[in-house]
């Protein structure tokens, strides 16, 4: 699939703050693929091949149980990578990851990833502190299952979601987001009636439409700021490790 101007590795951010020449060694062996709705990058136990970076898509880890029912454990879009359990050093893991919104993205194999993880300081310390963001989101979900209302888990999740896009429109079906919330349907369609009767959002078969980002602010547990706090962190240092490594260019 060849790389338009509308999809290009800049719409990653961990890519983006890569210094220059580790982004030209991993560069080659960055593979643009379609990462359609509803896909599934990799089962509980599969052995990792690859590793990706989303650009336009997003992905959910997702834990599935015993007797086939899944919840949601984090969420994954443009400021991160799939497959951290290749930095960890294991070459498998728990979770199954699902494209919950479809777009694209960039896979690059487990080996070449590695290579550059193990040899660059700067790929090392950008992928552990996305590590630490993404440890911070697991954390919040986990707490917000146990002790918040549905309402306030969709709206935490919308607001998550709507973060990782440039527009405020979700393909999403209301029985996907229930299943990733391990609830009910009707659950979500009472929810999603409540904050659609509050002018907060709109929504058609497939379609939810985000109206009132602050009234949903309003509503939503002290789960979405905590995560949000640390997402920022993280985006602030990618962009300060960018400026760094345009000036050490520049001087170069």
């Amino acid at each position: 699939m060849p790389i338009t101007p509308a999809q290009t590795t800049n719409q990653n951010h961990l890519l983006v703050a890569l210094q220059t020449d580790e982004f030209e060694r991993l560069k080659p062996h960055l593979e643009l693929v379609q990462m359609p709705l509803g896909s599934v990058l990799y089962e509980s136990g599969d052995r990792l091949q690859h590793a990706w970076f989303p650009t336009t898509a997003i992905v959910s880890l997702q834990y599935i149980m015993e007797n086939g029912a899944s919840t949601e454990i984090a969420g994954v879009g443009n400021g991160g990578v799939l497959g951290i359990s290749l930095f960890m050093g294991s070459t498998t893991t728990p979770s199954r990851a699902i494209v919950q919104t479809g777009g694209y993205g960039y896979r690059i194999k487990a080996g070449a990833v590695l290579q550059e993880f193990n040899r660059a300081a700067a790929l090392q310390r950008l992928s552990l502190l996305y590590i630490q963001a993404l440890i911070t989101q697991m954390t919040m979900t986990a707490v917000c299952y146990r002790h918040h209302s549905i309402e306030q888990q969709l709206c935490r999740w919308l607001l998550l979601t709507v973060d990782w896009l440039t527009s405020n429109e979700l393909t999403m079906t209301q029985e996907l987001i229930a299943s990733m919330l391990g609830v009910r349907r009707e659950g979500i369609t009472e929810a999603a009636g409540n904050l659609k009767d509050a002018g907060f959002i709109d929504y058609r078969r497939g379609h939810i439409t985000v109206l009132d980002r602050s009234g949903l602010e309003t509503l939503s547990c002290e789960c979405y700021q905590v995560v949000k706090k640390e997402y920022d962190c993280l985006l602030s240092t990618y962009a300060s490790t960018k400026h760094s490594n345009s000036q050490a260019y520049k001087k170069k």
